[in-house]
């Protein structure tokens, strides 16, 4: 008899109104499902592009991470967890292929259904699933993993559990979700949730941080623990998946091994040693000079560089546009006229670092600097020019500085557009404001961040000749995460990464929505209906070509925002390691072979 299942069904108290149309019949379940499109591998296919079919098994590899972690639980703000959770312990209802934009295909799920309109997703769980501890992965862990972290935990899964208007079990080993809002990426965003074992948290408080061992179904289970200095994964040789076609040539160390440092010098130090067994270099200048120790010298380590096309993201100061000082975008821009780039970047790097010019650089979606916008990018944009800052449509590019240390083009530049928001410098040589208050800032960066120590001392001198009193204050991990969750920081280091598939991060990172939800990436607090409408016919759109379009206009309103203070990227990836780690000849798509993807799709070979 099968189990009683009228518990676990529900709908949220949504409108009905909302609730999109039933799916057509033609709907039908399939291995695979693509952002735009169709897969690219058939339902027979033999492995992933990206794998080796043919890696061995076995080995050992240590890494690193700076700072500490105090939890095991990494679907929670609290805490800072170990790194590796959730990508060797858990699974997910579908897998990516990294050698395809945004292509799906079942891994704890033998099929996905949706119809043309994507008003619903369906999954039928595959029937030998199981969870390290042997028990089997079921509809109601499913569902409880889905409610639960759409309302408790980490806000990163919220959104997308708005947009679920009714979440029910349609048979043993089937699941459907029907949605309220059209998101063409909602199915995808689904199969990318991780699936938890219900039972680890009965009677306990999902959201406290605990270093209690949770039963996950994937490749690895937490071996050893040592509470903020290292944690170590073992590879399950029972893994119910490992035979499956889109796991094959994957996760082939027997260990993983994170080790903690205080410092980067630290680990860098133990590169240099043999302790860690791969390194990922940001710094093309360090790239260039310090690659030349003994284990390099003796052939024990070797040095990779692949390039890339993935967009450069955005790497800089962010400017917390809650507090008032930064409210005003002529203020934002004098901010970015007084970062002498081309002096710090030359400090910094050697010169040899491309400047990021906006948010999607070096990709088909990025605007052209300067340009103006025209056809369907001005389209999305026409209903909301009389509100868009200046240079969205008409043009931005960032300040060019004047080539010279002391920066006198973009410090003239800079003093007018401080003098036109209202803030000038008085007798005493600081910069006030019309009530007398004066311009003064903290900028917030974690312990270890030694180059972006010595790139905001270098911009906290350049301030000073303005009359702006900018101080650095340097926090461990956890504190940083507390005040950047809470928004409690006037300016600080950032990182967003951008995908060739951007989509539903994008709310998380600049929704208006976001801006006021703690735990949010949306750290420069900004709240511009153009941005949510243009992040919403992202999610609208049905063709790569769509989706560029809403991309670019994306990048316009960013970056003619002028809400970072931007620093340069990394246009290819930078990696020193071990001789007997060895990897695909094949460059995926993303192109990335770095330490994020090594202990999937890498393997030791003697």
């Amino acid at each position: 008899m099968l189990p009683d299942l009228t518990p676990i069904f529900r709908r949220l108290a949504l409108p009905l109104g909302l609730v999109l149309a039933a799916a057509p019949a033609v709907a039908e379940p399939q291995h695979g499902i693509a952002m735009y499109g169709e897969p690219a591998l058939p339902p027979d296919f033999v492995s992933l592009p990206q794998a080796n079919p043919d890696a061995p098994k076995g080995g050992s590899i240590t890494l690193s991470m700076n700072g500490g972690f105090d939890t095991l639980n990494p679907f929670i703000t609290n805490g800072s967890p170990a790194e590796g959770i959730a990508p060797f312990t858990f699974e997910t209802l579908l897998a990516r292929s990294y050698d395809e934009p945004f292509t799906l295909y079942g891994l704890l799920a033998e099929s996905v259904e949706t119809d043309d309109a994507r008003s619903f997703v369906e999954f039928t769980l595959r029937e030998g699933a199981r969870f390290s501890d042997g028990t089997p992965v079921t509809v109601d862990d499913v569902l409880w993993s889905y409610e639960t972290l759409g309302t408790l935990g980490h806000p990163r899964y919220h959104t997308a559990w708005k947009k679920i208007a009714k979440a029910e079990a349609t048979g043993p080993r089937s699941i459907r979700f029907t949605f309220n809002t059209e998101d063409r990426e909602l199915p995808l965003i689904l199969g990318l949730r991780p699936i938890l074992k219900k039972a680890d948290f009965a009677g306990k408080d999902f959201e406290a941080t605990s270093l209690d061992k949770l039963t996950g179904s994937g490749p690895y289970v937490v071996d050893q623990v040592d509470p903020g200095v290292s944690v170590t994964y073992r590879r399950n040789p029972d893994w119910w998946g490992k035979d499956l076609a889109v796991n094959r040539g994957q996760w082939n160390f027997d260990t993983i091994r994170y080790d903690y440092y205080s410092n980067p010098v630290a680990v860098f130090e133990s590169v240099k040693t043999g302790a860690i067994s791969a390194y990922r270099e940001d710094n093309i200048a360090k790239w260039a000079s310090r690659y030349d120790f003994p284990a390099l010298a003796s052939g024990e380590m070797v040095k990779l560089e692949v390039p890339h096309d993935r967009p450069s993201g955005i790497i800089g100061l962010v400017m917390n546009t809650r507090k008032p000082q930064f409210r005003d975008w002529r203020v934002r821009e004098a901010m970015i006229e007084l970062f002498n780039f081309d002096f710090i970047n030359q400090t910094v790097t050697g010169g040899a670092a491309p400047r990021i010019t906006s948010y999607f650089a070096n990709s088909s979606f990025a605007m052209i600097p300067g340009a103006p916008a025209e056809g369907a990018v001005l389209s999305l944009l026409e209903p909301f020019k009389a509100d868009l800052l200046p240079g969205t449509v008409e043009g931005y590019a960032l300040p060019q500085p004047d080539g010279s240390p002391q920066n006198r083009a973009g410090l003239r530049r800079a003093i007018k557009l401080l003098e036109e928001a209202g803030w000038t410098v008085g007798d005493d040589g600081v910069l006030k404001n019309a009530e007398g208050t004066p311009f003064a800032f903290e900028i917030l960066l974690t312990i270890g961040q030694d180059e972006v120590a010595s790139v905001a001392a270098i911009y906290v001198e350049a301030l000073k000749d303005v009359g702006i009193a900018a101080r650095v204050t340097m926090l461990d991990s956890a504190q940083m995460k507390a005040r950047t969750d809470t928004f409690d920081f006037d300016m600080t280091y950032i990182i967003r990464t951008m995908s060739l598939s951007p989509g539903n991060e994008q709310s998380l990172y600049w929704s208006s929505a976001a801006a006021d939800t703690e735990g949010s990436r949306n750290w420069m607090g900004v709240k511009s209906p153009a941005i949510d409408a243009v992040i919403a016919a992202m999610l609208a759109a049905r063709s790569q070509e769509e989706a560029a379009t809403a991309a670019q206009a994306l990048d316009r309103l960013l970056t003619a925002g002028r809400y970072v203070v931007p620093f340069w990227f990394s246009d290819r990836n930078l990696i020193v390691h071990k001789a007997e780690l060895k990897h695909p000849e094949r460059v995926q798509l993303y192109g990335d072979w770095g330490t994020s993807y090594l202990p999937a799709l890498w393997w030791y070979e003697e």
